[in-house]
């Protein structure tokens, strides 16, 4: 599997790890902050990412895990919607590997707080690109198709 993250077998639970500062997954809506119940509640909120972090173990051991960190975006809109890019620590910058609405599949990079335009009824996948990693994160086992 190219995307190890995509199979884990523990629930994803969002919850905080301090001793790792990180969660294993965080849902955010289109103004990149954390979901909160309001906005699940919200029936006009129809376009959300899940950002799953790769720096969080699966198991109990409290050390930093080294998958990738991932973000998936959906929009179950009919319309397009500015989706602002999370900052992430340790992040360089997100490449976009998917975008269901891109059957070219042009690979992007972009920066952190930058505007992605995802149009109506798609989905969208971004790979973070980490600090110190090589300059071209889709070389080795993570790869634009196949996911």
């Amino acid at each position: 599997m190219r995307h190890p993250v995509l199979l884990r077998d523990l629930f994803l639970a969002g919850t905080h790890n301090p001793r790792l500062d990180v969660k294993d997954v965080t849902w955010l809506t289109p103004e990149a902050a954390e979901m909160q119940e309001a906005n699940w509640k919200d029936p006009r909120a129809k376009c959300f990412g899940m950002m799953l972090d790769g720096r969080s173990r699966e198991s109990g051991i409290k050390l930093r895990g080294e998958d990738e960190t991932l973000l998936i975006v959906l929009n179950a809109h009919h319309d397009a919607v500015n989706f602002k890019l999370p900052e992430v620590p340790e992040g360089k910058r997100w490449i976009r590997l998917l975008d269901t609405n891109d059957p070219k599949l042009r690979r992007g990079e972009y920066a952190f707080g930058a505007e992605y335009l995802v149009t109506g009824r798609s989905l969208l996948l971004f790979l973070l690109e980490r600090d110190g990693a090589e300059r071209n994160p889709l070389v080795g086992r993570v790869a634009p198709v196949g996911i």
